[in-house]
């Protein structure tokens, strides 16, 4: 398969626009063939109309229809072989280890949804059957499932090519919930967005799905995302990327005539307690895996921890110096994310003190791990020190006491993890600590820090705000499949009208809570 520089505008090829943009060598700084076309506002509102369109159809497909086109979406992925992963590398600058494993994730969680569409539960059928001769008044039928909420835009992830790309979590969990997709490529990887978003219109169209259930257009500036987050036909959008970033489309939704729902993972600096018993006894080794996790993927992960809290511990600092100094550093994901890694770091020098910087390599994106430490005064008074930096940076906050370690706690916003390490003795001690980080973030970790999440059913990637503008949903697993449907309930429909899922027969065979009992 060939990448062409085409924007797919459901089963067509287009390219109206005038402006060419190409995707850059993050290694070498060279450009990378060919040049694509920005998208043109009739450009992306034609794919909307398809979409929208293609939603009167695709809404109706039966969950084994709609699994069978996810799992056709995996073998087309697959099936690009080394074509993909050469793209990958060479617009990402990450290694073919990290091309492969990211490929085989995003094959995975397809085929995560497509078992979930095949079992069928996930609908959440209610039946409250009717009584007729309840007194005073006879009590109504009521019958209830989550469908689909329309067309979906979404936005591609600059550090995930692939899972959370073209193909990624966000689209999956929308096509999975019976939305049409119009996707707005990341313009750091045009070439590896084409020839998957290729592959899902080849499993479309082989599966029998109609046209403009998925789209994929390209823009590297604001344009084209504003107007697809208003777009009066689309109705809720997915984005991973930064606070500003994520605000920004959220503003622009709720200032629609008719607000839509936006589930944006933006910010999280994912602080890591390790409690002083621990942190003597197993201090030199905690260090090297904290290093290990804040330069894996060039800290460039949206769990990478930006904030490790200790009691005072010279010793600690110590080897720690020692590790860092010798970590590796490595080319970042485009010239931006390095330039603001940079911003950042200039920022972090004028409150914290550098313990040590790492090993830079070569590169046109290169960046240089570094760690920076301050006393928990410094801290509290600082709000720059309270920021994500993206890339491979932590900062050390050094407490005085146990209050000093609770009062950081206390006083932290919305993250998507929090991480203590502790004996069961300690845990137990401070079990105050662990109620306090619940309730700050979506995922809590015991004794392992955070970078790598995985896609399974009870993974929950999100938190309070500004970890997500929606601390209620997940992007990672199936149970993101409820960010793109809304509850609908049926009052004395005849039973052959109803959606299968809440016919008498019960005919699929999920699991319903009728009256009020679980069961098949």
């Amino acid at each position: 398969m060939q990448v062409l520089g085409k924007n797919l505008i459901g089963f067509t090829e287009s390219s109206e626009g005038t402006v060419g943009i190409q995707a850059i060598n993050p290694a070498s700084g060279e450009p990378i063939g060919p040049l694509f076309f920005k998208a043109t506002p009739s450009e992306l509102d034609l794919a909307i109309h398809k979409a929208n369109t293609a939603f009167a159809v695709y809404r109706k497909k039966s969950g084994v229809e709609k699994a069978t086109f996810l799992e056709a979406i995996a073998l087309e992925i697959e099936a690009l072989g080394d074509t993909l992963t050469e793209r990958y590398i060479a617009e990402s600058g990450l290694p073919l280890g990290r091309a492969q494993g990211e490929r085989g994730r995003t094959c995975g969680q397809l085929r995560l949804f497509a078992g979930l569409l095949k079992e069928g539960s996930w609908v959440n059928a209610i039946i409250d059957t009717a009584q007729p001769d309840r007194q005073p008044l006879p009590k109504v039928d009521l019958r209830a499932m989550e469908l689909p909420l329309g067309p979906v835009g979404i936005f591609g992830a600059s550090n995930f090519p692939l899972a959370f790309s073209v193909a990624g979590g966000d689209t999956v969990s929308a096509m999975a919930a019976g939305c049409p997709v119009v996707f707005k490529g990341h313009p750091s990887h045009l070439g590896t967005s084409e020839l998957v978003g290729r592959a899902i219109l080849a499993a479309a169209q082989k599966t029998g799905m109609p046209d403009g259930v998925f789209s994929l257009v390209f823009d590297d500036t604001i344009e084209i995302g504003q107007a697809l987050v208003k777009h009066p036909l689309i109705k809720a959008i997915g984005f991973t990327g930064s606070l500003r970033g994520g605000k920004s489309l959220f503003d622009a939704a709720a200032s629609r005539p008719e607000p839509i729902p936006v589930y944006a993972e933006m910010g999280s600096t994912n602080p890591v307690f390790i409690l002083p018993k621990t942190l003597k006894e197993k201090g030199d080794t905690l260090a090297q895996a904290y290093m290990n996790s804040v330069t894996m993927g060039v800290g460039q992960f949206c769990t990478n921890p930006g904030l490790l809290v200790i009691e005072k511990d010279d010793a600690f600092v110590e080897k720690l110096e020692s590790v860092s100094a010798e970590s590796n550093g490595g080319v970042m994901l485009n010239k931006g994310i390095q330039s603001v890694y940079h911003k950042g770091i200039e920022e972090f020098e004028k409150y914290a003190k550098v313990i040590s910087f790492g090993k830079k390599p070569e590169g046109f994106t290169s960046a240089l791990p570094v760690i920076f430490k301050a006393d928990y005064q410094t801290f509290k008074d600082s709000e720059i020190l309270k920021e994500e930096v993206f890339g491979p940076s932590s900062l050390v906050v050094e407490a005085s006491s146990r209050e000093e370690i609770m009062e950081v706690a206390r006083n932290l916003s919305g993250h998507l993890t929090a991480t203590v390490f502790g004996s069961p003795e300690e845990l137990a001690d401070y079990t105050d600590l662990l109620e306090l980080l619940e309730q700050k973030v979506g995922r809590l970790i015991i004794n392992g820090f955070p970078t790598g999440v995985e896609v399974t059913h009870a993974m929950v990637h999100g938190g309070p705000y500004p970890a997500t503008t929606d601390s209620r949903s997940t992007s990672v697993g199936t149970m993101s499949i409820t960010r793109f449907t809304r509850p609908v309930c049926y009052q004395d429909m005849p039973d052959t009208l109803l959606p299968v899922e809440l016919q008498n027969e019960n005919s699929l065979g999920i699991w319903r809570k009728v009256n009020g009992e679980m069961g098949k």
